[in-house]
């Protein structure tokens, strides 16, 4: 399964490690990624957002961790939670350029802290964070497992994870009208908008190899992670994990 995960990268003709590339994609495409966001999702992964962050007001959240925090989205909306503080990580050093000017307008400064950082290698000290976000970032992993075991050794005991990553629909004719627009719409004004060749087809087939469902959340588990639940959003076209520590 690991195996299948590592070899999804965005150019698989080249000799680059998918870390690598998945930073390059991105620097290349954050110019642009807020909008593309907006207008290929057509505004719903907002909705998907605050379902994320309402599932972490059990824990009531003061430190809050959020990995591939790209241009920070989902680090503004865990503010709803009144924590003391979110800390972004990403491996995309223009990514973050992008989020922090947006931070810095919206005067969130003081609240959201964003640091390039590798998710799989996590510089924080063991059980620091009451909770951890991620949205669509667990698919770009190298090393999926590696990953969710470093998100479990920086999480606090009782502390709550919530993870958004894309799905695919199972049921017809929603299946088949999703699948056509994913896998050639999606890619087509993906590239003309962000002038990206691989991006927006690197997109698909890495949802296409994702482990959804009970399949990753058995990471979790192997990880050590309790409680884990399964929601499909929007027909299944997105999911939101959530687990416990």
């Amino acid at each position: 399964m690991e195996k299948e995960i590592t070899e999804i990268k965005p150019d698989n003709s080249s000799e680059a490690s998918k870390k690598e590339q998945v930073e390059e994609m991105f620097d290349s495409i954050a110019h642009r990624y807020d909008f593309l966001n907006r207008f290929l999702s057509v505004g719903i992964d907002k909705g998907w957002r605050t379902k994320a962050i309402n599932s972490l007001k059990p824990v009531n959240p003061k430190l809050i961790l959020d990995v591939a925090s790209g241009t920070g989205d989902l680090a503004i909306a865990a503010l709803k939670l009144n924590p003391d503080k979110v800390i972004g990580i990403d491996i995309s050093e223009l990514m973050l350029e992008v989020g922090r000017e947006k931070i810095m307008r919206l005067h969130l400064d003081d609240k959201i802290e964003l640091r390039r950082g590798d998710s799989e290698n996590l510089h924080f000290e063991t059980s620091s964070f009451d909770a951890i976000t991620v949205a669509f970032g667990v698919r770009n992993f190298e090393h999926l497992q590696k990953g969710i075991d470093e998100m479990y050794r920086v999480l606090k005991p009782g502390g709550r994870i919530a993870i958004l990553e894309f799905s695919k629909p199972k049921s017809f004719p929603f299946k088949q009208v999703y699948q056509f627009y994913f896998n050639n719409i999606l890619p087509l004004f993906g590239r003309m908008i962000s002038n990206s060749k691989n991006a927006y087809s690197y997109l698909p087939e890495s949802v296409k190899h994702f482990p959804e469902g009970i399949d990753f959340t058995a990471y979790l588990i192997r990880s050590g992670f309790t409680q884990t639940n399964i929601q499909p959003l929007t027909f299944g076209i997105c999911s939101l994990y959530t687990a416990v520590k």
